[in-house]
């Protein structure tokens, strides 16, 4: 019987590794299935076009009607996100915060500064224009 040049146990240290380094779980639609990669971004109220409980965001490369702000939030990698204010001054202010999902459809928000309490959104709807959701608490 020959002898290996390595261990097989040098085989399992990086499915360890990468079990140990495990990233939050990302959201995935049910009803559309959505990669992270569509919910990663910024993304802006537009609220000329909410409709009931449904708040619609759109990416903030779109060309929205004027209006006096527009509230909003980034979600990014490695559940980082932000959220974005109004300002004292008429302009955005960003508070961060992390995010992890809660169950297929949900995402659970943090902000940082621990002066707002946590709070989900529930995804209804997500392509690349338009994400609609719901704010559950």
């Amino acid at each position: 019987m020959s002898k290996l040049p390595f261990s097989p146990r040098l085989l399992l240290a990086p499915l360890l590794l990468a079990a140990a380094c495990e990233h939050p779980k990302t959201a995935v639609v049910t009803s559309s299935p959505a990669s992270l990669e569509q919910l990663e971004g910024t993304w802006l109220a537009a609220h000329e076009e909410n409709h009931g409980d449904t708040l619609v965001y759109r990416p903030n490369t779109h060309k929205f009607p004027p209006t006096r702000g527009r509230t909003g939030f980034a979600i990014r990698p490695f559940g980082r996100f932000e959220q974005f204010d109004i300002a004292p001054t008429d302009g955005l202010i960003g508070r961060p915060g992390t995010w992890t999902a809660d169950g297929d459809t949900r995402l659970r928000i943090h902000l940082l500064e621990g002066q707002q309490p946590d709070y989900t959104f529930e995804i209804l709807s997500l392509d690349k224009k338009v994400l609609e959701l719901r704010r559950v608490k």
